[in-house]
């Protein structure tokens, strides 16, 4: 099993899972939300991240809920014609590749797309993951994605899967890998339990990890 470094074990112990691929991370004195859906509550995000335009990613009610005027809205170009009237002091068009530092905190979009399952998520369509840098903590949410080649090319600390096996990975086999090609010590699944995987695809994934890759499998908030 590889060593986890307490700094990466706080930044995964502060994260919140909301259900589907929504999560919450509160660092550097800062609040992050990604993919926000189903809130139950509002708050105020200093950044506002969105993978994707589909409705349970980009849900124009949920992220209402959360920006105000001090937040940074970071979205796939597309996303944005339909914001204008949020009154976030930013909002950030981006495509793979995008590297910005937002309130000391460094985020890189990579790309996220179906290897095989191509109509849910093509390519060409510039869908993304994130990557954050949180006081030197690489946290990696995939966004909608199967095991892309790039992954081998990425190194995070902590990675955010989706294990719905519908729209986006193939098998939890194929997540499990996913999580050892970016070299994490810790592994979260997500995007299960709401209309597509099970909490046994959790569990299965941790075994499957088991020895290799602490899993933390969150109940959704």
């Amino acid at each position: 099993m590889k060593q986890v470094d307490p700094k990466v074990e706080l930044v995964a112990n502060n994260m919140e899972w909301l259900g589907q691929a929504a999560v919450k991370v509160i660092c550097q004195g800062k609040t992050i939300y990604i993919d926000p859906y189903k809130l139950t509550k509002s708050d105020s995000a200093d950044i506002v991240l969105i993978t994707h335009s589909h409705s349970d990613h980009w849900s124009i009610d949920d992220i209402k809920k959360v920006v105000t005027s001090k937040t940074t809205l970071i979205a796939p170009i597309e996303c944005l014609d339909e914001v204008k009237d949020l009154p976030a002091k930013a909002k950030i068009g981006v495509i793979p590749g995008f590297k910005q530092t937002v309130d000391g905190i460094a985020i890189e979009a990579v790309p996220a797309y179906n290897v095989v399952k191509t109509k849910f998520h093509g390519r060409d369509k510039n869908f993304v993951g994130y990557i954050l840098n949180l006081d030197g903590v690489k946290l990696y949410h995939t966004g909608d994605t199967e095991r892309i080649p790039e992954m081998k090319s990425i190194n995070a600390d902590i990675i955010l899967l989706p294990l719905g096996q519908t729209y986006t990975m193939n098998s939890v086999e194929e997540a499990a890998e996913s999580a050892k090609d970016v070299k994490a010590s810790i592994a979260i699944p997500i995007h299960y339990g709401m209309y597509e995987g099970t909490s046994a695809d959790a569990e299965k994934f941790k075994s499957l990890l088991e020895g290799s890759i602490t899993v933390i499998i969150k109940k959704p908030r």
